[in-house]
């Protein structure tokens, strides 16, 4: 079973900066796709950015140019650098790898999540 070890929550006042780290069980190199969702209170999960292994890398328009998103194949991890945090960006934070297979949907997991909170 695919585990995603997340670090790096916590507590910060707005403007400061935080970095997120996942680490799989598995080698990076055999996930399609790594990234970071969050779920704020009473909101869905949503997409915060993704890694494709082509290079490409996704965003959503909330975070961009704020965050950063780097896949480190050394360290075997995924990691996401979080600048100029506001109140807005407070939510559960959760891992994700996908994996395509040669047939149906890729197998997608996500880590256990970690809490980032944001005082203004």
């Amino acid at each position: 079973q695919v585990r995603l070890v997340e670090s790096g929550g916590g507590s910060v006042q707005a403007g400061e900066s935080l970095r997120l780290s996942c680490a799989p069980s598995e080698s990076i190199f055999r996930f399609t796709t790594v990234g970071w969702y969050r779920q704020a209170p009473g909101k869905q999960r949503e997409l915060v950015a993704i890694t494709i292994s082509s290079g490409t890398t996704n965003y959503a328009d909330a975070v961009k140019g704020r965050f950063a998103i780097s896949r480190d194949n050394a360290k075997n991890a995924v990691d996401l650098q979080m600048n100029r945090l506001g109140s807005e960006d407070t939510a559960i934070y959760y891992c994700y790898a996908a994996r395509r297979k040669s047939f149906g949907p890729p197998d997608v997991y996500w880590g256990q999540g970690t809490q980032v909170t944001v005082s203004s």
